[in-house]
């Protein structure tokens, strides 16, 4: 997952995104699918903004 980030945000996989996706305060940019070392192709999102 590290090495499919980029530098200022904070990436994370669809099983996080899961956990915190009705947090009224947070808000996601879905990537798509991305090759995951070790896990395959899982869908990614970067945190957007936090309220």
């Amino acid at each position: 997952m590290e090495s499919n980030g980029q530098v200022g945000k904070v990436n994370m996989s669809q099983a996080t995104y899961d956990l915190l996706k009705d947090n009224a305060d947070i808000t996601f940019e879905s990537r798509g699918k991305i090759e995951a070392k070790g896990k395959g192709i899982i869908n990614m999102y970067f945190v957007k903004l936090f309220k």
